[in-house]
Order: C-alpha cells, then structure tokens, then sequence
C-alpha cells in the first residue's frame, strides 16, 4: 500500500510536535504502588516530547512546540531536546508557571499507576500568538496530541499552528493520546485510568478531526473520537467527520490502517502483525509507535515498512523502563531487523549495548587530561614533607584552577580538557570540576590493589546510585594475562561487578589496563593481550587507559577495537611518572593510531611542585605556574606529534 501523504520536500523540520513537554518521574522500584515507591528516577516526559525527542533519535529533523516554566526543570527538558537535536526554538518561557510533572510506577505488566501534577502548569499556557507562521511554513509535517485539544488556551494555539500548517501544505497528524483526568472526567489522582466514554469529550475531538491528514489511536482512543462503544461503529463515525488516513494501534496484534473508506472488519484492513516480546511497561510504547510511523512516512517508505518500523518501536520500549530515554535508535532497529528477535529485549546485550553507543553523545576527538584522583601517592608526598594530610584537598582545587585558567586562556583547547579527580581526598575539587563540560573521570579502585578491590565499599552500585551521571568510572586493574589462574579469576570477577554496575547506572567507564612490572614481557603486547581477553569476557567499557607503547602494538589495539567495539570511544596514554620527554617520545609512537584521542597523565605534571607546596616552599601562585607550564608542555607535545602524523601522511598521498 503506498503512502499517500504528499510531505512537502525541501524544508528546514520533518517534524514539529505541539503539546505536552513534562518532567516523569518515574519509581524505581517495580512490582509496587506508588505509594510505595522510595525513589525515581527523572526523565523527559509528555506525549509529544517523547514524539519529537523519538523521531529525532531515528534521525529525522524534529522540532517541539510547547512552553515551559523558567525553572530548573523547564531548563532540564530543553537541554535534553538540544542533546538529541531537537530544535527548541519554539518551546516558549513562562515567567509564572511550573513546568508539568508525572509521577509513574510499574506495578505489574497490567497495572502502571500514574499521578499528574499539571494544575495550571506551563505547556496548558501556550501562546497562540507566538508560534510563527514562518516556522510552521519550514515544516514537513505538524503532530499534534489530544491533551493540547482539551482546554480553550492549548485549543486555540492548536489550531492556529494546523491553520498555518494547512496554509503551507503541511501534513497534519493527530495523535488522540487520550487521558480522561486531564479532561477532569476522574479524580485528580487516577492518571492510570486510560477510558472513560463521554459524549461532550467526543464531540468536542470530531469538530477538530477535519483539520488532519493523519490520524493514530489505540482502540479505546477511536472509541472516544467516534463516540461509539464498538470499534467499527467508532470509526465509520469518525470518517464521518475527516478524510485523514486511520493508523489502529492493536497492541501486541500490531496496527491497522484505512486510507478511504472503513471496512468491514478490522481485519479486513491493511494490517501489519506486531512483535511477540514480554512487556515490563506500556507506558512510552505508543509514542514510540508514533516516532517509528513517522520515520518510515517521512522517509519515502510504504505503510506496510513504516507499520513495521513503529511495531518494533513499541516493542523495544515496552521492554525498558521509562519513555523518551527507551526510545531506539536506527542503529538498534538495523539489529532489530537483521537478528533473531529476542522476547526479552532488555535482554539481548547487543540491543542493550547499541543503546548505550548509538545515542547522540558529547564528542571527544582529542583530550588533554590532567589526572590527581591519586591517593596513597599524595598522602606519602604529605608525609615526607612533614605537612598535615587535611592541606591534600586544597591542594587538589588548585589544580583545578590550573585547567581552569587554562580554559579560560587558551581557545585552542575548549571543548578537549578533562580531569580525573577521586571523591576522597579530591571530594571538593571533585563538586568543582563537576558541571564545567570538562571530561571528568573518578576512580573507583583502592590504591595499588592486586587483586582488584574497591575504595571503601563493596558494593559499587550502591554508591554509583549517588553520582551525577557525567562522571566516568575509572577502574584500573594491574594484570597481566600470565598471571595465576586464581588471581586472573578473582580480578575478573571484580571486574564483572564493575561491568554490570556501569551497565545499570547509565555511567561510562574507563578500564585502565597495567601490566605490573615484575612480569617478564614486552608491557605493550601483555596489554593487548589483555584487552583481547577482557573483550572475550564480553566487557566493552567506553574508553581504555593504557601506557606508552610501540607503533606496532598500537596498530594491534586499533585492529582490536575496530573488530570487537567500533562504538569504542577510545583510548588514551597514561603516564606512569615517567619524564615529560620520555612521554612525549611515547605520543609519536602513537601518531598513527586511530583509537587514541589523547592523555591522561598525572605525577609527571604535578608531583615535583606538590611536593615544595606541601613542604612550603612555594605559594599557591608558583605552584599553578609550575603545574601549568608542564601540562602546557604536554598538550604541545601531543599536539606536535598529530601535526607530524598529518604532515607524513599527506607527503605519502
């Protein structure tokens, strides 16, 4: 069945969504009330801001139409449809009202307890008069939600934007989206109730059903739109009101679509089967349908294709917890497509893995780290300067005004500094760094521990529930693939812990790999050979640490990568106290290298300077003046060997 919607070509948006943009919370615990729950976690929310952030995740040009409060959550939305390429433009500022809020559970596979805080908030303000004709003219299409039809203020701003999308030949899409407590047909604590029949709520959808091209509902929804108890009779009465093509969203028995007139049967329209996998959460599942519909239409596909790009859609978010941030990528739908389906989604580790990956993510093409999350090495520095330990953190934040300074001086290097800052001895210099955009790593190993051991837990997910997400765990693990097969096993099994807590916590990691020295071996090879081994274990951490090696074992570890985790982020140079001039040595070793991005280096920075500090030989500003020469060094050692590599090449060109 071809598509029928003439999408106009050659404008700035696919897709422009109007309505609600919240704040979900959703409980973390599952399998009980929310009266139950004891912690949530925050997410985007509101049916059309799952839409345009799903659709943006598959790649089309989507933009969000709503309003939201001048606050810390109205901020939070928009920063999350700006990291997925969402344009925002549209999303009005209300200096008065609160941005939306839901609180959602997941009690069993039946029953998901909802409770919408929405009492006068902002997106139920939108300004009719502010949404430009000239941005509804540069879109493809204008999806709008049923909520955003309920009340006269969101009515009129509705239909103001379908006026304007009608007058420049957009395609206009209804998703019915039907909530009877937002139509105050419940008590204002039953969010989870998903139909109520009402005569003036159907009545009041089928003098707008005529304003659209394309109409999505679930059965229960198409009921309210015609006004009848029974699917068919819903419909025919609806058809009555519009010629817009009907999408039927079936659950688990996938969709039917009518282009024209209503059949029979609702099998006897064209329908396209669904996707058998056990369900955790319903919730999400039909904007992801939507966001999936929408991308096949807005692609050049058929019904049939894009029907079975929004099932799969569902389905994979039906399988994960909360909505926007379970939406899949094109990257998971190719494996979706191209393998065996799994009735566990949340189970297959590709699926999961390629969700972690393929998201749009913060680039880091090249990175000059400056590491001090060093303990027991700063704690001997203290005690041989006869210095008291507690003057440690102060040391710490001046090395963080080091970077700063740096930042702030130097244009060339925004945007490619981080630091590696423990939460110990580092914990204020750690809240400092945290929120600047720098690239920032904490440790998560007790210094020198052989076999791997935690720094003051032993349970790493439990605290990991308490970092702030930008934060990388850094784990480093001195081994050896020679080593004992006990001790191989008990690393490994650490390791384990660390990799499914990284996993669940949502927190990138960073393996650093150090082959001890009192193993015989070229270091260089024992270290690809580890990582070839921790792959086989299945472990595939976002970015590798490893130290200076030759120009051979880096084009192993380049092949490595590439075959095993082409997502990899990458890998940098760690420094091992080793002289700047034998580190700088080291980077031309690595020129050629694909998968390094940059340093990580610590000691050699800064450990002759924090020692006159401490023993107070020097003041807080020769000290930064020390520390910032050398770590400028670095950078243009590292910046000298990438020019060299590129100078090579092109002469070999």
């Amino acid at each position: 069945m071809p598509n029928p919607l003439n999408f106009p070509p050659g404008r700035t948006h696919d897709v422009a969504c109007l309505g609600r943009l919240a704040v979900d919370l959703y409980a973390q615990q599952i399998g009980c009330s929310l009266e139950e729950a004891t912690s949530f976690a925050k997410y985007l929310g509101g049916s059309s801001a799952n839409i345009a952030f799903g659709t943006a995740r598959l790649g089309l040009r989507s933009a969000m139409v709503s309003r939201v409060g001048g606050e810390q959550n109205g901020r939070f939305l928009l920063n999350t449809l700006r990291h997925e390429g969402c344009d925002v433009s549209q999303v009005q500022i209300d200096p008065q009202r609160l941005t939306g809020m839901v609180l959602l559970g997941i009690k069993d596979q039946d029953t998901f307890p909802l409770l919408f805080a929405r009492e006068n908030c902002a997106d139920m303000a939108l300004d009719a008069a502010a949404i430009g004709e000239d941005f509804i003219a540069g879109c493809r299409s204008l999806l709008i939600t049923g909520t955003h039809l309920s009340t006269p203020t969101v009515l009129a701003a509705s239909r103001r934007a379908l006026e304007l999308a009608g007058r420049h030949g957009a395609v206009r899409v209804l998703d019915i989206d039907y909530r009877p407590v937002l139509w105050g047909l419940t008590g204002r604590g039953d969010g989870e109730t998903r139909y109520i029949g009402s005569d003036a709520v159907s009545q009041h959808l089928q003098a707008q059903l005529p304003l659209f091209e394309l109409i999505i509902g679930t059965e229960e929804e198409w009921l309210i739109a015609g006004g009848e108890a029974e699917l068919m009779a819903a419909l025919r009465s609806a058809r009555r009101h519009t010629r817009a093509v009907f999408v039927v969203k079936r659950g688990a028995l996938g969709c039917s679509i009518i282009d024209g007139e209503v059949p029979e049967t609702i099998d006897d329209a064209l329908t396209v089967l669904g996707e058998r996998i056990e369900v955790l959460n319903v919730l999400g599942a039909g904007d992801a349908f939507a966001s999936g519909l929408l991308y096949g239409l807005l692609t050049g596909q058929g019904w049939e294709e894009s029907a079975r790009i929004a099932n799969a859609c569902g389905a994979i978010v039906v399988s994960r917890h909360g909505c926007a941030p379970a939406m899949p990528t094109r990257a998971e739908l190719a494996h979706w497509f191209g393998s065996e389906r799994h009735v566990r989604p949340d189970q297959d580790p590709q699926l999961a893995h390629l969700h972690r990956v393929s998201v749009p993510r913060a680039q880091w093409p090249e990175l000059y780290v400056l590491a001090y999350d060093h303990r027991s090495q700063f704690e001997d520095m203290a005690r041989e300067a006869g210095a008291d330990a507690a003057r440690i953190p102060a040391l710490k934040k001046l090395i963080n005004r080091v970077v700063a300074d740096l930042e702030a001086t130097d244009a060339g290097v925004r945007g490619k500094l981080g630091v590696l800052i423990d939460g110990r001895l580092g914990e204020a210099a750690l809240h400092d760094a945290t929120g600047r955009g720098w690239w920032l790593g904490r440790p998560i190993e007790r210094p020198g521990s052989r076999p791997l051991r935690f720094d003051g837990t032993h349970s790493l997910g439990s605290q990991l529930v308490h970092w702030p997400r930008e934060q990388v765990v850094k784990c480093l693990v001195f081994y050896h693939p020679d080593d004992p097969a006990p001790l191989r096993a008990e690393q490994e099994e650490w390791l384990q812990q660390v990799w499914e807590a990284t996993r669940a916590s949502g927190h990138e990691l960073l393996l650093e790999v150090i082959p001890p020295r009192e193993l015989p071996g070229d270091p260089g090879e024992a270290t690809v050979r580890a990582i070839r081994h921790f792959y086989d274990l299945g472990f595939r951490p976002e970015w590798w640490k490893v130290g200076v090696m030759a120009a051979r074992h880096w084009q192993a570890l380049d092949a490595l990568v590439q075959e095993r985790d082409p997502h990899c982020r990458g890998a940098v140079i760690l420094g091992l106290s080793q002289p700047l001039e034998q580190l700088v040595a080291g980077f031309a070793e690595a020129r050629d290298s694909r998968i390094v991005r940059g340093f990580m280096i610590g000691r050699s920075v800064w450990a002759e300077a924090s020692r006159a500090w401490l023993a107070g030989q020097i003041g807080d500003a020769e000290f930064q003046s020390r520390v910032a020469a050398n770590f400028r060094s670095l950078i243009e050692g590292w910046r000298a060997s990438r020019a060299s590599a590129l100078h090579t090449h092109k002469e070999a060109a």
